[in-house]
């Protein structure tokens, strides 16, 4: 897993893999990647997601469920607050929605 200083496994079993992260305003994540996931906002925040070329800025409310499609990308904190989530992670491949942060097409 990289960066082991934001991401921290709080579940896993044979089938989802659960994670909690945590940033604070102007730190950055190396490329990486999620398989198909949930991810459960415990606060406020806004970010750059990059990946593929591609750059999207995104401002998500506290207590928001997304669903993520598979994706590799990197991440900057661009707000003024801290950022926690929670990500679940499913183990059993899907099938793909082609959905990422970045639009259906990206990912």
């Amino acid at each position: 897993m990289t960066d082991p200083d934001h991401y921290k496994v709080i579940f896993e079993n044979d089938r989802v893999r659960v994670l909690e992260y945590r940033d604070q305003p102007g730190d950055k994540t190396h490329a990486h990647q999620h398989p198909d996931s949930v991810m459960v906002t415990l606060s406020a925040f806004k970010r750059r997601i990059s990946s593929g070329g591609k750059q999207a800025d995104v401002e998500l409310a506290e207590h928001q469920v997304r669903w993520l499609g598979a994706q590799e990308h990197t991440g900057e904190n661009t707000g003024d607050t801290p950022t926690h989530s929670i990500f679940v992670e499913l183990k059993e491949p899907g099938q793909s929605t082609g959905e990422s942060v970045l639009g259906p097409s990206a990912g």
